[in-house]
């Protein structure tokens, strides 16, 4: 990262309700950019169950600010204490923050759509708001509970309140800006894509653990949150028919993470008779996780066909391009648009026929090793961090106008062949 001029600090305020610090990644790897080039950075968010629990730490120079979760929402009437729980704690710890540590500008990261009104008493002040759009609220409602209800139009009216205290809009798509467009009116000039990059210093493919594959010739792995409209139910019925419509047992499927549906989908494994092929990992270290990816023979995106996930952009397609994994997907639009052919598109929604492209793939070594060769390339040059860091100094760059013009110089990564030239497939 090039230094930048010995301007007056500028402190970044960001917010975060739905996870936390720094086990949000793309939050970590946002806040991370801010910090080196020069800002000042402090985060509130949520403390977490197992991990990320103190309730005040520096991490690599950011302030990060936690609050206990007392209320965690599973079904509509939860949010009803989840949210009024958080968006106290985050007003609050905020006028802890303006008072102690200085911003001039907050953050936030959604869902929820709720931090604008964190945001206003500050505009007032003089700060500045970025609305950085991670979901897309009234589709992710859709997804989760199937209604185009009063919520629904509520998540609408919460949506175009955000877009309308914004000083600037990040979307991590062009579908997401397109969004931003069509239903907030944000022009270009208060408008950037900032994709979920892989940092690939840290994240790449490493030497496999064969013993991880325990008896099975073959691992597929799945990295990500249990939720609704994630689809991991999916991946449970395409090991059943795996194993009683195609008959191999020879496919082990390794579950990386937690979520709502976590226990529910270990339930689902028993009576679909695949718990001695499905494997639920819960969340692991970094180390362990690599460790997984850097062995698996295919990773699984079995997000289903529906509008939020056509739409979004997910987190997990990088990491596996990150770790040269060929991926097998539901077809969506924005994975398309990431993976290009280091997937294979399953159509529609479909867990047999998901199954039968897992099988055609792990039948196929070559296509895997060409998939993850794709992959990686992508992950530098088209959707890689170094791209995401400097869209956002950019963007950040426009937002203070002549306060702050820097030249945003960010190097390339290097490239990863010295560290995998002795990895086999």
């Amino acid at each position: 990262m090039s230094k930048t001029s010995k301007l007056k600090t500028c402190g970044v305020l960001m917010l975060i309700e739905n996870a936390p610090f720094p086990f949000d990644r793309r939050m970590k790897h946002l806040a991370e950019a801010l910090q080196g080039a020069g800002y000042k950075v402090s985060v509130i968010c949520q403390q977490g169950k197992e991990r990320d629990q103190s309730r005040f730490e520096v991490v690599n120079g950011i302030r990060v600010y936690r609050y206990p979760v007392l209320f965690q929402a599973s079904k509509r009437l939860g949010y009803v204490f989840e949210y009024p729980w958080a968006l106290l704690c985050l007003g609050v710890l905020s006028l802890v923050v303006w008072m102690r540590d200085g911003f001039d500008i907050i953050h936030s990261a959604n869902p929820p759509d709720i931090m604008f009104l964190v945001a206003w008493p500050f505009k007032l002040l003089g700060k500045k708001f970025v609305y950085d759009q991670h979901d897309l609220c009234p589709e992710l409602y859709h997804s989760k509970f199937g209604r185009f209800d009063g919520m629904y139009q509520i998540l609408l009216f919460l949506e175009k309140q955000s877009y309308l205290a914004a000083d600037l809009v990040i979307s991590t798509n062009q579908s997401y800006r397109d969004i931003a467009l069509e239903r907030g009116g944000i022009a270009d000039s208060r408008s950037a894509i900032v994709r979920n990059g892989v940092d690939i210093k840290r994240f790449y493919r490493t030497v496999p653990r064969p013993e991880l594959r325990r008896e099975f010739s073959y691992m597929a792995v799945y990295l990500g949150i249990m939720g609704k409209q994630d689809g991991v139910d999916r991946i449970v019925q395409a090991a059943y028919h795996v194993v009683h419509t195609f008959g191999r047992r020879d496919v082990l499927f390794a579950m990386i993470g937690k979520g709502e549906c976590w226990q529910q989908l270990q339930k689902l494994s028993e009576e679909l008779g695949v718990t001695d092929v499905v494997q639920f990992l819960g969340h692991v270290s970094d180390e362990t996780l690599i460790d997984y990816l850097s062995t698996a023979d295919v990773c699984l995106a079995p997000d289903p066909p529906d509008r939020m996930n056509q739409l979004s952009t997910m987190t997990k397609i990088m990491e596996y391009m990150a770790c040269q994994r060929p991926i097998v997907s539901f077809d969506l639009l924005e994975t398309r648009r990431s993976a290009g052919d280091a997937a294979i598109y399953v159509a529609g929604d479909d867990p047999k026929g998901f199954a039968a492209a897992i099988l055609d793939l792990l039948d196929d070594q070559p296509r895997r090793e060409m998939m993850g060769k794709i992959g990686l390339d992508r992950s530098i040059n088209l959707v890689g961090l170094g791209r995401s860091q400097k869209a956002l100094l950019e963007a950040y760059a426009r937002l203070l106008g002549n306060e702050r013009q820097q030249s945003v110089d960010v190097p390339e990564p290097e490239s990863q062949e010295a560290k995998t030239s002795d990895v086999t497939t």
